[in-house]
């Protein structure tokens, strides 16, 4: 694995996690919308009661979670250090 100087090998790795985690979440995303956007017309098309809202509700929460394990509150950097530091003082505190 080539890095540039510019930057560690814990920073490349980092990142690139962070634009892997992105995009299985555009890729859910995409799954989202594509077998719903199939299931609304079917769902029309037959008619009746519309059983399609089911589905996108249940995945759509599922989704919702996924989105804000990627971008949201947890997956701040200086919120993850602060939890590292606050651990890393607890351990020493009751280590003596």
């Amino acid at each position: 694995m080539e890095t540039n100087n510019n930057f560690s090998t814990e920073e490349y790795l980092a990142a690139k996690k962070a634009v892997e985690e992105r995009l299985g979440f555009y890729v859910h995303l995409a799954s989202y919308i594509l077998v719903n956007a199939y299931f609304v017309f079917l769902s029309v098309r037959n008619g009746g009661y519309f059983w399609a809202i089911w589905p996108m509700i249940g995945w759509g929460i599922g989704l919702a979670f996924h989105g804000i394990s990627v971008f949201g509150f947890f997956n701040n950097n200086s919120w993850k250090d602060k939890q590292i530091q606050k651990e890393i003082e607890k351990r020493r505190k009751f280590k003596y």
